[in-house]
């Protein structure tokens, strides 16, 4: 069976700095040795040894904060990933050309004067959320990374738009950012990227047609308002009704209804109720039984030695009730 390496079975394998430290020390050996055999003098040599090792730091120290990656490429081939730390590679051999940064990455991007799929011109503005998941992948695979997420995000959006109605796209922005997530995911697979989300801010139309949806949306609002209306008038008769029919059939129900309005009325203290006899039979009368009431003790015989004297119709009747001594 063949051996995997380190390199192949992980992406974003580690590049050892042995291998420099090692090639710096011998460099600084070489030239101290060289520096004392052609001069004969140890300051000379120490000082040509302190010089040199403060180039080669320079040219083979690096330090990476705990968000950022590096390719290290030797002599035009990659080697590894370095990252975060202090690292050290191999001068002018070793190079480092890229910078990933892995932390999650935030791009705004727009389509603008795109048609829907009814043929309406839409301004789009959003916002993706992606990160790089295989650094080696972002730095070998693309030629720029960032600029080439930010081109396939909006030809996503404008392909997106094209297949969508005005109305969905103002009812569903979840939907479609998942759909403009998905097309992206799909084109940035090989890239190393990881595309998280995508929220769409803003979605733009033309004034004139702003205008006509709002007729349009204040007409469905005033349908619905007289239809709900007329709804509600239909109810409230058919309970009037069945009202009417409860108190045709009970009159004292009737009464204690009138009593109950008046009771209702006076609890503020700012009206003035004035009562007018009528021929209502007691409806008007603030008494708990009025003329009907009396009519009915008058017949059960509970006023005994009291008289009713008729007159015409349209004129007083007069009532006269001895009171006990």
């Amino acid at each position: 069976m063949q051996h995997q390496s380190k390199h192949d079975s992980d992406p974003d394998a580690g590049y050892s700095g042995g291998t420099a430290i090692a090639v710096d020390l011998l460099v600084l050996a070489a030239i101290s040795g060289i520096a004392w055999f052609f001069t004969g003098s140890v300051f000379v040599s120490v000082a040509v040894f302190f010089f040199v090792l403060m180039i080669l730091l320079a040219l083979s120290i690096r330090v990476l904060d705990q968000w950022n990656k590096m390719a290290v490429l030797r002599l035009g081939k990659y080697k590894g990933i370095i990252g975060p730390g202090l690292f050290f590679i191999v001068p002018v051999i070793d190079s480092t050309p890229i910078k990933v940064d892995t932390r999650v990455i935030s791009t705004a991007f727009k389509a603008e004067k795109t048609l829907t799929k009814d043929n309406v011109p839409v301004d789009v503005d959003a916002i993706l959320f992606w990160k790089v998941r295989d650094s080696k992948s972002a730095i070998l695979n693309v030629q720029s990374y960032y600029d080439s997420v930010l081109l396939a995000a909006q030809t996503a959006m404008r392909d997106v738009i094209g297949k969508s109605a005005l109305a969905s796209m103002l009812a569903g922005r979840d939907i479609i950012g998942n759909d403009i997530k998905g097309l992206i995911e799909e084109r940035v697979k090989d890239w190393g990227i990881e595309a998280i989300s995508v929220e769409i801010r803003d979605v733009t139309i033309p004034d004139e047609l702003q205008n006509a949806m709002a007729r349009v949306a204040t007409s469905d609002r005033e349908k619905q308002a007289r239809v709900i209306l007329a709804e509600s008038e239909s109810l409230a008769a058919d309970k009037m009704l069945e009202a009417a029919g409860k108190y045709s059939n009970h009159p004292q129900a009737m009464q204690l209804r009138a009593l109950n309005m008046m009771y209702e009325i006076s609890l503020t203290g700012k009206n003035v109720m004035v009562f007018i006899p009528t021929e209502s039979r007691g409806l008007s009368i603030p008494v708990p039984f009025g003329l009907a009431g009396i009519d009915e003790y008058l017949k059960k015989g509970k006023f005994e030695g009291s008289t009713i004297t008729p007159k015409p119709k349209g004129k007083e009747i007069k009532v006269q009730i001895p009171l006990d001594e």
